[in-house]
Formats: structure tokens, C-alpha cells, sequence
């Protein structure tokens, strides 16, 4: 089930990657800006709860493609560059295991345990 979920979300990634090619926006954006998601992992520094909420946020793929479908109605280009991104970073994660977080850890999320005390 691991791999069919890893080639799953491999589509995810192109998908995403294809959908940041329609906004005809340079390609420094998307690599600039890949790994920005992550910094809602700040919200752990004030705890669990706030952390796997701001994580989840902006890395909930809903929510990335809702942001890129506005983009696209209201013909607004880094409004879908924004979608896209968040799409494919999600993607990418999700590639590697890292799952929307539950409140009690960052390590436990909803594909399972992450991190050396996987048990």
C-alpha cells in the first residue's frame, strides 16, 4: 500500500508541477519558493496543537487547489503560482511520508508514525 500511495502522490507532484506551467510565471518562482510551506511548522514553537494546525493549513491539498481554481477565475497568476505550489510541496511530502499532523506530536500523522520512535 506504501508504494501505491508513494506513485499516488508521485502524480500529485506532476500535476502540480504542470499546473504551475500554465501560469507562464519563471521557473525561479516555483523553485524559490518550494519549500516555503514549511515555515508553518513555526507554530510548534508556541505548541503541538497550534503547530499541527498551521502544518495542516498549509499543507492541506484542498485547500491548494481551492487557492489555484481562484487564481484561475480571477485571471490572477501568483494567486495559481501560490496553489501550485502548495499543491506540489504537499505532494512532495506526502512522496516522503510526511502526513497532515495530529495535535498530540509532529510525529504522528495520518500515514503513520515519522521519525526515529516510529513504534
Amino acid at each position: 500500500m506504501k508504494i501505491q500511495l508513494q506513485l499516488e502522490y508521485f502524480a500529485f507532484l506532476i500535476l502540480g508541477i504542470f499546473a504551475f506551467g500554465r501560469t507562464e510565471l519563471s521557473w525561479w518562482w516555483f523553485a524559490g519558493l518550494f519549500f516555503a510551506p514549511d515555515i508553518s511548522m513555526l507554530g510548534y514553537i508556541i505548541n503541538n496543537k497550534v503547530g499541527a494546525f498551521f502544518y495542516n493549513l498549509f499543507h492541506h491539498l484542498g485547500l491548494a487547489i481551492a487557492v489555484y481554481l481562484v487564481g484561475t477565475v480571477l485571471a490572477l497568476p501568483y494567486l495559481q503560482m501560490a496553489g501550485a505550489i502548495l499543491f506540489s510541496h504537499s505532494a512532495f511530502d506526502r512522496i516522503l511520508g510526511y502526513g497532515l499532523k495530529y495535535p498530540d506530536s509532529f510525529q504522528n500523522t495520518h500515514l503513520g508514525k515519522i521519525g526515529k520512535d516510529k513504534k
